[in-house]
């Protein structure tokens, strides 16, 4: 179906070509009748009389074509087939051939050179599916038939040292992948569900020589504030945000910062992401007692400086960690709240006194990842105020913005790229004194101190065309 400026094409009608098939001849597949016949629209600069014989003994069937605007598949092929432009590309195979052996590793590599972090590979009453989340959003890739999804599931457990024969119970376990010059963990859950067991692909970058704290998204003041607060040699340093907002690469720029000859630094990790050489890295095992509060509690006869730990998830983990760093050592964690402010009162939830906090807690911060409007496709457009939450005030007027569209650089999807936007609270004395009389409303001292919430962040990127309204409505719509 020819969409206003696009073919439409199902998930199974996208396996008719490989994309490396695809953009060499320009072609598009339109119907696919089993192994008997295709029918393909191509480029009008690419049809020449041979095609179609040369097609047919590529596809070895019947091959017919329609001719299409070379505008209209050029970006449909932007659209479906993502050209890596990189020669680690596995070969594509059909989505109903998930029983070769070559499938798995294919469907990683190619979530890989895509720039995809994770792949969840789901079953359903009609069908089973394969997407890949790319730049925070999931796109469907693959079809398996409910007959060959089992042999794939298997495959993935036996790869992960997992139980195949237990089928009721959720499981993990990690892989380690190595194919040509890919190398790198991945790792793997699997959830029993209704219709069959989903299993999510978590790949893992070993590779921690590109994390630049400067590189990051702080802004020069933000930056500033938080490498004086990691000077210190004790206290709590902690980061909060919803899963996959970036927490855990700051958490390791840091460490790169930290990590030096005369210092022991050690971390405990729910996986490890990333191997820093000089630092001693622990891997979580609740299934024999190694947990966070347990790791902790060990590692206080480890002589460390500078202790890093995955994520405070229970009362039982945060008082631990206050009570290590009151020992005189320096502790680098994440916890999921809302806010940097909203940190304190999730840890008094947690049990943790308010004046061991405020002299405890060195600096607290919240971060968001935002999507990135395509630089070469972004529309400015005239603005209107009921774009915005209306419980959101713009702190200056907008009169006009930019909009997503869509081209071949950014695939049309409109976003090219993401980058963090931060909020760092220095805990000072009176911000200690707001702490300990549990005081929450502390929006003039920020103000005083001329610190930026998430908020003014947000709209900040947005004023100055980076990121469109709809990015950052989520973030405009809480009162943080």
């Amino acid at each position: 179906m020819i969409e206003t400026d696009y073919i439409s094409l199902t998930v199974d009608l996208q396996h008719a070509v490989t994309p490396q098939q695809a953009w060499h001849y320009g072609i598009v597949p339109k119907q696919a009748e089993g192994n008997k016949h295709l029918v393909l629209y191509v480029s009008e600069d690419k049809y020449h009389h041979q095609l179609a014989d040369e097609l047919e003994m590529l596809f070895g069937k019947t091959v017919l074509l329609e001719k299409a605007s070379s505008n209209i598949i050029q970006k449909t092929l932007g659209k479906y087939y993502r050209n890596t432009n990189t020669h680690a590309a596995i070969k594509q195979v059909s989505a109903g051939n998930v029983k070769a052996d070559d499938f798995l590793p294919m469907l990683i590599s190619e979530a890989k050179n895509l720039g995809g972090s994770d792949i969840h590979i789901e079953a359903y009453e009609e069908k089973c599916r394969v997407r890949i989340r790319i730049d925070g959003l999931l796109i469907e890739r693959y079809t398996i038939s409910h007959l060959d999804y089992p042999s794939l599931i298997n495959k993935i457990k036996i790869k992960a040292n997992l139980d195949i024969s237990e089928r009721r119970l959720p499981q993990d376990g990690r892989i380690l992948f190595n194919s040509g010059d890919m190398k790198f963990d991945i790792r793997v859950s699997v959830l029993p569900t209704l219709h069959g067991e989903k299993i999510v692909l978590r790949l893992l970058s070993n590779d921690s020589a590109n994390i630049d704290i400067e590189q990051l998204g702080f802004s020069e003041k933000e930056l500033y504030s938080y490498l004086e607060g990691i000077k210190k040699t004790r206290g709590l340093i902690l980061i909060s945000g919803p899963t996959g907002s970036g927490k855990t690469t700051t958490l390791y720029a840091t460490l790169k910062i930290l990590n030096k000859e005369k210092t022991n630094v050690t971390t405990i990790e729910d996986p490890i992401e990333y191997t820093l050489e000089g630092i001693n890295q622990v891997q979580l095992k609740e299934g024999i007692g190694l947990t966070f509060a347990k790791a902790l509690h060990s590692f206080l006869r480890q002589d460390p400086n500078v202790i890093m730990l995955g994520e405070i998830r229970d009362a039982e983990t945060a008082q631990m960690a206050v009570r290590v760093s009151l020992t005189g050592h320096l502790v680098l964690s994440t916890i999921h709240t809302n806010s940097a402010w909203g940190t304190i009162s999730r840890l008094a939830d947690m049990g943790v006194p308010p004046f061991l906090l405020a002299s405890e807690l060195n600096t607290s911060i919240a971060q968001r990842l935002l999507r990135l409007l395509c630089t070469e496709c972004k529309e400015e457009k005239p603005f209107e105020d009921k774009l915005f939450p209306r419980t959101f005030k713009a702190p200056r007027a907008v009169h006009s913005h930019f909009t997503a569209k869509g081209c071949e650089y950014c695939h049309y999807t409109g976003y090219k790229g993401r980058k963090a936007i931060y909020e760092v609270i220095p805990i000072d004395y009176e911000l200690a004194d707001c702490i300990k009389n549990n005081t929450f409303s502390i929006e003039e001292l920020l103000k005083e101190r001329n610190i930026k919430t998430l908020r003014e962040n947000a709209f900040d990127l947005f004023e100055k065309g980076l990121t469109s309204v709809e990015e950052i409505y989520p973030i405009l719509l809480n009162n943080y």
